[in-house]
C-alpha cells in the first residue's frame, strides 16, 4: 500500500474513526439514496455494470480495482495488487478526500464531508447489495 494511503488511513482512524464507526449500523438507507444521487451518474449499486466509474455491487470486502471490465487508473490497480480492500475505513477515507487518499486515481468527485452522509450512503449501498 502506498505510504500516503497508510498515513491517511491512520489519520482517519486516529482522528475520529471510533466516533464514526457506530454510525454505520445506524445509517439511514433512505437518506443514503439521496446522497447516492451524487454518485449515480458514474456508478450503480443495482447491477454489476460499469459506467464512467466501476459498479459498487458488493463493494464492501472487495479488493480494489477488481470490478470486471473496468479500466482502473495505475494508482488504483497498484493498490489492489498490494491487497487494499474496500471496507468502512478505506471507503470513508477515500470518499472524504479521493485525490488526497489516492493520488492519481481517476475519480473527479471532490468528496463527502459529513460523516452522516457517508454512514447513510453505506446503509443504502448495503441495502442494494443484499437484494
Amino acid at each position: 500500500m502506498h505510504n500516503a494511503m497508510k498515513n491517511f488511513i491512520g489519520l482517519v482512524i486516529l482522528s475520529g474513526f471510533a466516533f464514526i464507526q457506530p454510525a454505520y449500523a445506524e445509517g439511514d438507507a433512505d437518506k443514503g439514496k439521496k446522497v447516492f444521487a451524487k454518485c449515480a451518474a458514474c456508478h450503480t449499486v443495482e447491477d454489476a455494470k460499469n459506467r464512467v466509474g466501476p459498479h459498487l455491487v458488493n463493494i464492501f470486502g472487495r479488493k480494489t480495482a477488481t470490478a470486471e471490465g473496468f479500466q482502473y487508473s495505475p494508482a488504483m490497480t497498484k493498490a489492489g495488487e498490494e491487497g487494499m480492500v474496500w471496507d468502512e475505513a478505506t471507503l470513508t477515507a477515500y470518499l472524504t478526500a479521493p485525490k488526497q487518499f489516492m493520488p492519481g486515481n481517476k475519480m473527479a468527485f471532490a468528496g463527502l464531508k459529513k460523516p452522516e452522509d457517508i454512514s447513510d450512503l453505506f446503509a443504502y449501498i448495503r441495502s442494494k447489495s443484499a437484494q
